[in-house]
């Protein structure tokens, strides 16, 4: 099996990549069976972005040199090989957002975790909620509105006090952000296979951005989002700790 090492920017991670060169060798992505990715959630955010742009992305052994690393491993140097050769897989279809401007400009981005509309000043944003082109709400006052994976669901999503999915759920998350009205709206849980889509009203007077994972569109009057399943990003897991054990465990955490 052939390895690549990616490591991120921190001085942990370095350290820890410096450790496994030492006992490993590793080759180039493109030429890798299997990429280590050394880091945070983030990190490996950025390494599944960075995936998306290769024509068959690499299967991802992440392991923890950063602060929460829900979606990581713990690090270990010793016995990586057969880690990554028992590991189970967890397949990620990461969602597809098309945004259109005030202006008339439509840009695409992919998104793993979430797509989150957000108020750009201090009024609150005003959208409308479609759902596979039917109407659902008519407004929505609020600071903002998000859709969540169930890979993402412990992240923004459980901050805005998102529900957390199970990975077998075959869901989505729609999460309203400090919603004024209605007040009581705590948001729902969709089929996986929706297609959510927010109208901001009042566009130029309460201007909404729209953010894709890390990638930002300001001054959005429309924006769609539907899971793609054509892209198929890999994730592996050691058995004993998994992603879908890890969600379990984070229900009843405090």
């Amino acid at each position: 099996m052939k390895l690549a090492l990616l490591a991120s920017d921190s001085h942990v991670a370095r350290a820890a990549g410096e450790t496994l060169r030492q006992k490993y060798p590793f080759v180039p992505v493109r030429d890798a069976d299997v990429v280590v990715a050394l880091g945070g959630d983030g990190f490996l955010l950025h390494c599944l972005h960075e995936a998306l742009q290769l024509k068959e992305p690499k299967p991802m052994f992440g392991m923890n040199r950063g602060t929460v690393g829900f979606l990581m491993n713990d690090f270990k140097a010793v016995d990586l090989l057969d880690r990554v050769a028992s590991a189970k897989t967890f397949v990620l279809h990461p969602l597809e957002m098309t945004a259109t401007t005030a202006s008339g400009r439509s840009v695409t981005f992919p998104a793993i975790n979430e797509v989150s509309l957000l108020r750009e000043t201090r009024q609150a944003a005003k959208i409308g909620i479609a759902i596979d082109g039917k109407t659902r709400m008519e407004e929505l006052i609020c600071d903002g509105v998000l859709v969540s994976t169930p890979a993402g669901s412990t992240a923004y999503n459980l901050s805005a006090n998102g529900p957390i999915l199970p990975l077998e759920a075959d869901l989505l998350a729609l999460t309203p952000i400090s919603p004024f009205r209605p007040r009581r709206w705590r948001g729902a849980l969709l089929p996986a296979a929706s297609r959510i889509e927010f109208e901001v009203r009042e566009a130029r007077k309460r201007p909404v951005s729209a953010v894709a994972d890390q990638m930002e569109v300001r001054d959005v009057a429309h924006v769609s989002v539907a899971i793609d399943r054509s892209i198929s990003l890999e994730l592996l897991f050691d058995p004993e700790y998994a992603l879908d054990d890890r969600i379990s465990l984070e229900q009843f955490s405090s």
